[in-house]
């Protein structure tokens, strides 16, 4: 599968099948939280957030891809990546694009 953040693909006619999407939700740690709260006195990367982000924007492409996948989709266009606070201590990482099938010819 195909996956860009470009609106088109050099060489290709693009048929449109429709916007995919893929999601998670993920909360933060007690043990996450207390190192944060001591790399906010000395400052430094907060690791086990940025591994939670990690592991939560794989998450979200793997679940945008699989949708395409099921549309039938040779590739994915114009893909992007938002976050969003769904709560205290949560946050939605949201991947999507639109999936394509390459028209023959």
């Amino acid at each position: 599968m195909l996956v860009t953040t470009t609106n088109d693909i050099e060489g290709k006619e693009l048929e449109i099948l429709g916007v995919v999407f893929g999601n998670t939700v993920r909360s933060k740690n007690i043990g996450s939280d207390i190192m944060a709260g001591l790399k906010n006195i000395v400052g430094g990367e907060l690791k086990g957030y940025s591994d939670m982000l990690t592991q939560a924007r794989k998450q979200s492409y793997d679940r945008m891809v699989e949708e395409a996948i099921r549309m039938g989709a040779d590739a994915v266009v114009n893909v992007r990546f938002t976050t969003s606070q769904t709560m205290a201590g949560a946050a939605e990482l949201l991947a999507y694009g639109t999936a394509v099938k390459f028209r023959k010819g």
